[in-house]
């Protein structure tokens, strides 16, 4: 167990611009700010069998209306777990963000961390982390073990592989003024 201000001292923050695309289509554009997951990783120094990070969120059922109703009726079992590969989690781009906005990670949008994977799809975004473990074995994230067919492990963002209940081949950026379900 650490201290996150301890653990993340002297880490170099950044402020990146991201596109952010759900499983639902819909995309933003979103102004981060955090540091790369890699030079934390660097400083837990992982045990070299490690294959995947595995990433577990805060359980807050007090504060957390979905974590007492299960998110949108879905029932996930909570703590929410997502993971990545050990090589992703180490690409460059690969961020924990801190802030969104030019101002610290508000609740709402994951705080105190929030993972951003730039070529995966929201989910594996994970917000309000509180544990990170380095384990050997492919972790089994939460909406996989809800609905495999439809939420892999992989999730990269592809237009061309559908999701079982909608086309993947097009999106609707927040904020512009078109329909989603037009082409």
């Amino acid at each position: 167990r650490y201290d996150l201000d301890d653990l993340i001292k002297g880490l170099a923050v950044q402020d990146r611009i991201y596109r952010m695309r759900c499983v639902e289509r819909w995309s933003m554009v979103i102004p981060w700010r955090g540091f790369p997951l890699a030079d934390l990783i660097k400083r837990l120094e992982p045990n070299p069998s490690a294959r995947y990070v595995e990433f577990e969120t805060i359980v807050a059922r007090e504060q957390m209306r979905g974590q007492r109703t299960g998110f949108l009726g879905g029932g996930l079992n909570w703590p929410y777990r997502e993971g990545l590969r050990m090589d992703e989690a180490m690409h460059p781009l690969t961020l924990i963000a801190t802030g969104v906005y030019g101002k610290p990670l508000p609740n709402q949008n994951g705080a105190p961390w929030r993972l951003v994977v730039p070529w995966k799809y929201g989910f594996k975004s994970i917000k309000a982390i509180a544990t990170i473990r380095f384990v050997e074995k492919q972790p089994v994230s939460s909406w996989m073990e809800s609905w495999p067919e439809a939420y892999g492990f992989f999730a990269n963002v592809n237009p061309s592989v559908d999701h079982p209940s909608w086309s993947q081949s097009r999106e609707q950026r927040l904020g512009e003024n078109r329909n989603l379900f037009l082409g």
